[in-house]
């Protein structure tokens, strides 16, 4: 079973991640969602509200699941049983530092490869810094952010009031 993790913060998950997600499953016979804490961004959502998100967007693809990690992705790919990484990119910029990355998580973890797909033209300009801007002066998010995601970041939002 050739199994793949497709990490990020999720902070929170876009329709474009979730794109990314199903072209993954397409490939992989299972994909591990790796919601993540980056230590460099201050999340808007907890850990386990993004993977409330996540788990609620994925819900209808049969091979995914999703999880939480503090720690290194390579170890949590290994600890898996993972052969790969599935990263999107939507630019050059995105390119060159997960290109950086996966020669890192390679080395970290040998005989993990790293899987970049191009993200959709009609998902290019979609962000989860742009969602979250969008949730700030209370924007409407159907188009942004998977269906099942938005009944939990609805939930989330009135709770926050």
């Amino acid at each position: 079973m050739k199994t793949a993790v497709c990490p990020g913060s999720f902070d929170p998950i876009t329709v474009g991640h979730l794109d990314l997600i199903e072209r993954a499953a397409a490939i992989f016979d299972k994909v591990v969602v790796c919601v993540m804490v980056n230590g460099e961004k201050r999340s808007r959502f907890t850990l386990e509200q993004r993977l409330e998100m996540v788990r609620a967007a994925i819900c209808q693809i049969p091979n995914a699941e999703a999880e939480m990690c503090g720690g290194l992705l390579a170890a949590f790919a290994r600890d898996h049983g993972a052969c790969a990484l599935v990263k999107g990119v939507r630019s050059g910029t995105d390119f060159d530092w997960e290109y950086q990355m996966a020669q890192i998580n390679r080395e970290l973890c040998p005989g993990l490869d790293t899987v970049l797909l191009p993200a959709r033209s009609g998902h290019v300009h979609i962000s989860s810094t742009m969602v979250r801007e969008m949730i700030r002066y209370q924007q409407n998010l159907d188009n942004c952010v998977p269906a099942g995601a938005v009944a939990v970041l609805r939930r989330i939002l009135k709770e926050e009031v």
